[in-house]
């Protein structure tokens, strides 16, 4: 497997991002390792939420949502996916697939950071990979946050725009991912927090995995990843987890599935799941720091 490491300079001027990375290493498929990047931060002895993003950034887009929780003495364990952000970047596409980023993530998370009593906060493929996670290793985590996720099956069609945006990351002969975060906000970007989403990516070969995870998703019931997706289901589906639903009022990617996962997850009911007023498919983008009470909220009760 040939992987790229985007330099440590590419870093060096990030907006609102004063924490240091620490690495883990986890295991490939060829039976060497690819080192992860995460942001640990707040109170060592704090409750443990682990924030996982999705396609195409990175933990830099935790930044307002980490300040919070950290503020409310919750450890936050926020990785960057192997592919995305300050962690190693297979080169080939075919090197991704759903069941490996589950086992990445799984890996770093269970196995070297030794986590318990997880609450789970996952948007975009960051719910894709932690719904899995929770449903195979109930015993490890307390609760659930979705944000604007969910878990496909290929059972149901998606949402016209995200065949777009899947056809667009395929096709393009250069992507320019700061336009694609960018994109799935409804508020304005500065400029430098743009530049902070291209960061990883210095070079074009560097974005295998930007263009090989909306390939993933799976669209048909045949998927690779399908059976293993239902079986995550038939467990959420009968967990009393406390599974809050805190999707954004203006995402159309996802947002028909916060009525889907109220309904079929019992541990939503008694719940009262809120609307992140104001933004889009970056929830975290445009409104982390609300997130981040919403999380912080449901955590310490």
């Amino acid at each position: 497997m040939e992987v790229y490491r985007t330099p440590d300079a590419a870093f060096d001027h990030l907006p609102d991002f004063p924490w240091e990375p620490s690495y883990a290493e986890v295991a490939d498929p060829d039976g060497g390792s690819l080192r992860v990047a995460y942001v640990d931060a707040g109170p060592a002895d704090g409750p443990v939420a682990l924030l996982l993003h999705g396609e195409p950034s990175w933990s830099f887009l935790y930044r307002h949502v980490i300040e919070v929780l950290a503020s409310r003495g919750i450890r936050c364990v926020v990785p960057d996916l192997v592919g995305f952000g300050r962690s190693d970047k297979p080169l080939a596409t075919e090197d991704y697939s759903f069941a490996r980023l589950v086992e990445w993530t799984r890996e770093l998370a269970l196995d070297r950071l030794d986590l318990h009593d997880v609450t789970l906060v996952g948007q975009d493929w960051g719910g894709l990979i932690g719904l899995r996670l929770v449903a195979e290793n109930q015993d490890r985590f307390a609760r659930v946050v979705a944000a604007n996720t969910g878990l496909p099956t290929g059972d149901f069609d998606m949402p016209e725009i995200w065949w777009q945006f899947r056809n667009a990351v395929v096709s393009a002969e250069t992507l320019d991912v700061g336009r694609l975060v960018a994109a799935g906000c409804v508020r304005p970007m500065a400029d430098d927090v743009r530049a902070a989403y291209d960061a990883p990516f210095p070079e074009e070969r560097a974005k295998a995995g930007v263009r090989a995870l909306p390939t993933l998703v799976p669209t048909r019931p045949d998927d690779p990843a399908t059976e293993a997706n239902r079986a995550a289901w038939e467990v959420l589906s009968a967990s009393e987890l406390p599974f809050l639903v805190a999707f954004s009022d203006s995402d159309p990617i996802t947002g028909a599935m916060a009525p889907v996962l109220r309904k079929l997850i019992p541990g939503t009911r008694g719940l009262d799941h809120p609307t992140i007023a104001d933004a889009g498919h970056f929830l975290q983008e445009d409104a982390g720091a609300e997130l981040g009470r919403v999380v912080a909220d449901f955590m310490l009760g």
